[in-house]
């Protein structure tokens, strides 16, 4: 779970700032994209072929 403690002179803006970088780095947004619809077999396939490819491009 994300969780951002605010300082005490520390303004609402720059904490949900660093909420927003939190949860994307965490990857809960694509977690919830992905989830939100029905995947099929073929899909969930290709989705994990595609990221295979992009982790061996990186190393």
């Amino acid at each position: 779970m994300t969780q951002v403690i605010v300082g005490e002179n520390e303004n609402i803006e720059s904490a949900l700032r660093r909420f927003k970088r939190q949860v994307s780095k965490a990857g809960i947004f694509a977690d919830i994209k992905r989830s939100r619809h029905f995947e099929t077999p073929v899909e969930k396939r290709k989705r994990k072929a595609v990221a295979r490819r992009k982790k061996r491009m990186r190393s």
